[in-house]
């Protein structure tokens, strides 16, 4: 877990991880639309390609391979990781830096092994929460309905699932997403909560 420097600030940070189509992004967004817990969406860097509608900057800080390294070697990365070979994520220290400085706590939607690296970043200033399925056959279904990738992609991106359904246990908290309604209101608890306890 190759993790880079610790932003700048004192503030604190939520921490989102899931295997690929347990439905994390969808739940940071229903928070991200709650403006009393004063969030703000950490943008990731990638070196992927935008898939159709994703806008650089607001979904995604899309970068080549070559200006992803010259970060990496700048320690511009709060934590950084090539997920596939070619393909890399990584959070930006100047992200963070800047929505501490707009008096807004970060929320990051980040990979299992990305989620534990900001959590040991941030320690007791962040609570990590990991989003599980139901199933395995439902995070397959998943998957495939949503028809942005091929057969081989898919059966990678299972096989990767299954070995990041045994770090759950690493994160502050387990939130299973079986009925959508539900699962946003236990994350609007578990933030408003942890929130509340912190700035008591």
């Amino acid at each position: 877990m190759p993790a880079g420097s610790k932003p700048q600030g004192d503030g604190l940070a939520i921490i989102f991880s899931a295997p690929s189509g347990a439905g994390k992004t969808t739940l940071v967004r229903h928070l991200m639309s709650k403006p009393d817990l004063s969030l703000g969406f950490s943008v990731s860097a990638t070196t992927r390609k935008p898939r159709e509608g994703e806008e650089d900057g607001k979904d995604y800080h899309f970068l080549s391979l070559k200006e992803f390294e010259e970060k990496v070697k700048k320690g511009a990365f709060v934590e950084h990781e090539e997920v596939y070979e070619g393909l890399s994520y990584g959070t930006l220290c100047s992200e963070v830096e800047k929505l501490w400085r707009d008096g807004r706590t970060p929320l990051f939607d980040v990979d299992v092994v990305g989620g534990q690296t900001l959590k040991a970043v941030f320690g007791e200033s962040a609570l990590s929460i990991f989003v599980a399925p139901p199933s395995m056959f439902v995070l397959e279904e998943r998957l495939r309905s949503r028809g942005t990738e091929d057969e081989a992609a898919i059966e990678k991106r299972i096989a990767k699932s299954q070995k990041e359904m045994e770090a759950s246990g690493h994160f502050d908290l387990r939130l299973v997403n079986d009925d959508l309604d539900l699962a946003k209101q236990e994350a609007e608890d578990m933030v408003g909560d942890f929130l509340e306890r912190a700035y008591l």
